[in-house]
């Protein structure tokens, strides 16, 4: 009987504050319209001085915990996917495995910019898979507001803040349920199409957010496409089982291309850009969060996620409910 990855818990955080288009508007060069008709967003939340990745995840996480029925006590390891760390080191895992209060097992963090949380579960489920953890609670916990170029209307505009937080559990039924395959990819030639200039090691540098929009565009829809059909490919399935599409929530249009060129309908699709705008790492974990609470995703069925980041990374997790 094989050993899989079941979801068993999830979680989510959006700071309070509530930036809208029009308050950008009032001060940038752009309007509501304009943003709406080329994102699809309409607001986002923005971290207050008080939050950061680590209190951010730390909430989604124990509200992930609260779901499913379990303590910290119970976690093995704490994987989380970020691209704005409290610190370089240590670790938001680990800072977050304090603020839980686990004095066991073990936690690390993972960049691939908005990427991460594919990456993040895929490492969980090999954690999982190869008996070294029996549960793994996997966060993506992201303050983008603090690396944006304020007044660079074509990327401060696109950018929220928040965390969510998911639970896999290891599984030994023969149901079908839990992750059935997850592919990842990388191609650094086109690591200048999304980037921050700047790091700890390159103190000269601004480290703000810098994009090529239009290529990144061009990338995101072909890329995540290949990779959703091989993902259903390596199963044996087809784009007419896919129950729902949670993709991550960087741009309507780019959802909306993907999604036709799988044939899904606008109603299997889960859309949070035009509320949370693009929170990286966080934004298919606080897809998922919403979508499952509200009972539009149901056990048994079949859920494809996607994403692309800076890198570029790409990548695909299949999973039954």
């Amino acid at each position: 009987m094989a050993r899989r990855s079941r979801l068993v818990g999830v979680g989510g955080f959006l700071p309070e504050r509530i930036v809208t288009n029009v308050e950008l508007a009032s001060k940038l060069d752009t309007s509501d319209e304009w943003i709406r008709t080329r994102t699809g967003i309409t607001c986002r939340h923005i971290a207050a001085p008080h939050d950061t990745a680590t209190s951010m995840g730390a909430a989604a996480a124990a509200r992930a915990l609260s779901y499913a029925g379990l303590k910290a006590s119970d976690i093995d390891a704490i994987l989380v996917a970020t691209a704005t760390p409290d610190q370089a080191f240590p670790a938001t895992a680990v800072r977050i495995q304090a603020e839980l209060g686990m004095t066991s097992g073990f936690g690390y963090d993972i960049s691939s910019a908005c990427s991460g949380f594919v990456f993040a579960l895929t490492t969980a489920d090999s954690l999982i898979r190869s008996h070294q953890a029996q549960r793994v609670l996997v966060i993506g916990s992201e303050v983008y507001s603090r690396i944006l170029d304020w007044s660079d209307r074509g990327t401060c505009v696109l950018f929220g803040d928040g965390a969510g937080a998911v639970i896999l559990s290891a599984s030994e039924s023969n149901d079908g349920r839990g992750i059935l395959t997850t592919h990842l990819h990388s191609d650094g030639q086109l690591r200048d199409l999304l980037y921050v200039d700047g790091a700890v090691g390159q103190p000269e540098k601004s480290g703000k957010l810098r994009m090529s929009g239009r290529d990144v565009f061009r990338h995101a829809v072909e890329k995540l496409s290949s990779s959703v059909d091989e993902a259903l490919s390596s199963c044996h399935l087809t784009r007419e089982n896919i129950d729902w599409l949670v993709p991550h929530q960087a741009n309507i249009r780019i959802i909306e291309r993907v999604a036709k060129k799988l044939s899904l309908p606008a109603d299997r699709v889960v859309i949070t850009v035009d509320r949370h705008a693009n929170t990286s790492a966080a934004s298919i974990p606080l897809a998922l969060d919403e979508a499952i609470r509200d009972g539009r995703i149901r056990e048994g069925e079949l859920i494809i996620m996607e994403a692309l980041g800076g890198g570029l990374t790409w990548g695909t997790v299949l999973m039954r409910l």
